[in-house]
């Protein structure tokens, strides 16, 4: 199982794929596969068949996930991806810090 520096709630961006370019919120970390699930980005269609009484049948588009390898963090305070970096507060809290900034990532 990977230790991931993406969690969720983070805003990233897109690197590679289909959607390079794009930013979304992070909805789930899948850690043992090293995969994200991430808003709006690599749709796909799904046939759903009709399960009573309440779910009609038919196609959806739905989020799938994406590897972890393929986004990158994006600092809330400067607005650019980053690589982030771990440090040691007072207190002995690790934390996330931009690199570029130097703000600490929550």
């Amino acid at each position: 199982m990977a230790k991931l520096r993406i969690k969720k709630k983070d805003t990233v961006l897109v690197l590679s794929g289909k959607d390079r370019g794009r930013k979304g919120e992070v909805i789930k970390v899948y850690p043992e596969g090293a995969r994200l699930l991430v808003s709006k980005v690599n749709i796909v269609t799904k046939h759903v068949k009709p399960r009573p009484p309440a779910q009609p049948g038919g196609i959806q588009k739905q989020e799938a996930p994406i590897r972890v390898s393929k986004v990158m963090l994006m600092c809330p305070k400067c607005e650019q991806a980053v690589r982030p970096k771990l440090d040691k507060l007072a207190s002995g809290e690790r934390v996330r810090v931009c690199r570029n900034c130097g703000e600490v990532i929550l």
